[in-house]
């Protein structure tokens, strides 16, 4: 009885002192996080003191060498729109080559190509050559009729009016109202073609961008279409480059993240820049920022109606 009490009394120690080690491995991993944590906040709280004093100092004192340095910048800006330009030219004339119509293409055009490619000219005319073919098969009229997208334009799920403070177009996408069991992928695809070209043509000389806000609120099974929303995108990214300004994602249920995680590898590193996912105790503000409250939505707080996209 003695010896296995004594055993049970050696395994036990065994066992607190592996818990111990275990425990201590913990407690050092916990406290090197925590010195971390330190070291950046002490440096963002610097890097921030710094933005500051640099800011009032921008704001109070113009030196000498300061204006030497705008004097520099503003250089460097005209240099690389200069270089933009001789690389438009380019773009146009490798274009020409194989597409004698693109002659007619203005600059602004060709420059979202380029920009869609970080400028490199071989991508950029290949994705330049790709949209044009496509435009002539797809949209062999120039335009999508409302009556070839009468049965997506019924669900009324997209709606426009409004500018940003640019004066670009907004437009309001309810994700609760897309069903895809009423409708084929086609007919999304040339409802998201006569959505975009409606939206184009009200953006204002000077500018070329949109602001969409997809609103998800009531959201559910029965909506969720990845492969609808993974062909909407490729047409957005691939035939209509630079044209998205601001994507925001608003009353975003888990469901939804789902099917995102299967879009989002799909989504090109430009687009991603442009896309934020709001709060909805932050939703009101955060669109305050990019539009004015009297051409924000009513829904949103704002002075707006909402608009039919075929009624826009």
């Amino acid at each position: 009885m003695e010896r296995k009490l004594k055993e049970i009394d050696e395994e036990n120690r065994e066992k607190y002192s592996d818990d111990n080690e275990k425990m201590k491995k913990v407690d050092d991993h916990l406290s090197f996080i925590v010195e971390k944590q330190d070291v950046y906040c002490k440096m963002e709280r610097t890097l921030k003191e710094k933005e500051e004093d640099d800011e009032e100092e921008e704001e109070i004192f113009y030196s000498p060498e300061r204006m030497e340095e705008k004097i520099q910048e503003n250089e460097e800006i005209q240099s690389n729109d200069h270089d933009e330009k001789k690389k438009i030219d380019q773009l146009r004339e490798r274009v020409a080559k194989q597409d004698p119509d693109s002659k007619e293409v203005d600059d602004l055009t060709l420059r979202r190509f380029l920009r869609a490619r970080d400028l490199d000219i071989e991508k950029a005319s290949a994705m330049f050559m790709k949209y044009s073919t496509w435009r002539r098969m797809f949209v062999p009229t120039g335009s999508i009729p409302a009556s070839d997208v009468a049965n997506q334009a019924a669900q009324n799920k997209m709606f426009m009016q409004g500018v940003d403070k640019r004066g670009c177009p907004v437009a309001v996408i309810h994700g609760a109202k897309h069903f895809p069991s009423k409708g084929s992928n086609d007919e999304l695809k040339r409802f998201a073609v006569f959505v975009l070209d409606k939206i184009c043509s009200r953006i204002p000389c000077g500018q070329e961008k949109f602001t969409i806000i997809v609103d998800l609120k009531g959201y559910g099974y029965s909506n969720s279409d990845v492969r609808g929303y993974i062909a909407a995108l490729s047409i957005l990214q691939d035939y209509y480059p630079e044209r998205l300004k601001k994507l925001f994602f608003v009353h975003v249920p888990y469901i939804f993240m789902t099917a995102w995680k299967i879009i989002y590898p799909f989504v090109d590193k430009n687009t991603r820049k442009k896309i934020t996912f709001v709060e909805n105790k932050k939703l009101h503000d955060a669109l305050l920022e990019e539009i004015d409250l009297n051409q924000l939505p009513e829904i949103y707080g704002g002075k707006l109606q909402l608009v039919p996209i075929q009624d826009a």
